[in-house]
């Protein structure tokens, strides 16, 4: 009886804490949609990303939280660099009537979105439904991900074997993007061997802390990818980590030298590698006849691993192709 109230206990208090974030959630929304200046809308989406983030975690999904945190930062950081790209590049124009103008900023047309997005809200709160949710695949996937596929974290019991459908969908995305990206490119060339130096080179006090940061960043983003199946964590957080520390190889050193195409290739391997995994191991079921731990785990490992490297290639391609050399 006991632990039936603790456990009913404590979704009544992250119920009570949602709302709130929600509300916030809704707002930050509506000032990505208003805003009309580049610098304001790059601060909303950040607010936005971290909001997100709690609000998965709130809902139980920390593995969730920390992917929407990751993709959160890394495209913030992408965009403040494109806009000072951009910027950098008007001020050599002389266009700084165009840069500085004055922000007017008029509550009226914050009115309607406002009324209409509390209406939604109420509407929500209204006709959510107050029968009992159907927890049977949850209980069935807690239940049994351990004896069918193995590790600690069940969310990389369901990415990695029980929706592996999805995982190779996503994973096919992601190199259609990028391969988009690459062809689609005003710029012919895949690399270049210098372009448009960052203004933190000026800045003695951000290199060093960069500096000590970068070694950070990669270590926790490989031991996110080796422990996804122990811990929360996984292939995805760890890619991200891991393409986070050669954005900031590049702010800190202005390296041009990464060769984008042999990264689309080994990106397009991955991927392959990924699939054969998946239909020679997850599709079979061979982790039914084959009823050691041992295997798991290193099944786990090993598509953790693949799936890190291929979302640090895409993300690197991605950045680099935009930043270092379409800014050429």
């Amino acid at each position: 009886m006991i632990i039936k109230l603790r456990t009913a206990v404590r979704p009544a208090k992250r119920c009570d804490v949602i709302y709130p974030m929600l509300v916030l959630w809704i707002i930050s929304g509506l000032l990505i949609l208003r805003e009309n200046y580049n610098t304001k809308i790059l601060l909303y989406m950040g607010i936005f990303g971290l909001i997100s983030a709690i609000c998965f975690y709130l809902l139980g999904s920390p593995d969730v939280a920390m992917a929407e945190a990751a993709i959160s930062a890394f495209t913030t950081i992408f965009f403040i660099i494109l806009l000072e790209r951009f910027y950098g590049f008007k001020r050599e124009r002389g266009d700084r009537e165009e840069l500085y103008k004055p922000i007017k900023i008029n509550p009226v047309k914050y009115i309607f979105p406002l009324i209409l997005s509390a209406g939604t809200f109420a509407l929500f709160l209204l006709f959510m439904p107050d029968n009992e949710v159907n927890v049977y695949l949850k209980e069935l996937y807690l239940a049994r991900f351990q004896t069918d596929v193995g590790g600690l974290n069940p969310v990389s019991a369901i990415y990695l074997n029980y929706r592996m459908y999805d995982t190779l969908f996503e994973a096919l995305v992601l190199v259609i993007a990028v391969v988009g990206v690459i062809h689609m490119s005003h710029f012919n060339e895949t690399s270049v061997e210098d372009g448009r130096h960052s203004e933190i080179e000026g800045s003695g006090m951000a290199i060093f802390a960069m500096r000590i940061i970068c070694p950070i960043i990669l270590v926790f983003g490989v031991y996110l990818v080796l422990n996804g199946h122990i811990s929360a964590g996984g292939g995805f957080q760890g890619g991200l980590a891991i393409a986070s520390f050669f954005v900031a190889r590049f702010m800190i050193y202005d390296v041009y030298d990464l060769p984008i195409q042999k990264l689309n290739k080994m990106e397009e391997i991955v991927f392959v590698a990924i699939a054969l995994f998946a239909v020679t191991i997850a599709f079979q079921g061979l982790f039914v006849y084959i009823d050691a731990p041992l295997f798991r785990e290193i099944y786990l490992i090993i598509m953790n691993i693949l799936i890190g490297l291929k979302v640090a290639c895409g993300f690197i391609i991605l950045f680099y192709r935009y930043v270092a050399i379409e800014r050429k």
